[in-house]
């Protein structure tokens, strides 16, 4: 599954990071580690982005960068 499908007030465990180049090396060095829990906090108003808590700190993607990030064992809860 994809970190973009995940819906507000779920967490989600990040497997993988897909693509390569800057893009990829960002979102790593953002924390987006394999094994790193992801909360989903909220979606803009029109969906787009998405604000994400990992490692305590806030982070705003894109959907459609949020779809690199393959993620699972998703379920309901705060972090």
């Amino acid at each position: 599954m994809n970190l973009s499908e995940l819906q507000e007030g779920q967490v989600a465990t990040v497997v993988r990071v897909r693509g390569e180049g800057s893009f990829r090396r960002r979102l790593l060095e953002m924390g987006f580690l394999r094994g790193t829990e992801v909360y989903v906090e909220k979606y803009a108003p029109l969906k787009d982005p998405i604000e994400l808590i990992l490692k305590g700190y806030h982070v705003s993607l894109r959907v459609n960068e949020a779809a690199w990030v393959q993620v699972e064992n998703v379920r309901l809860g705060a972090t």
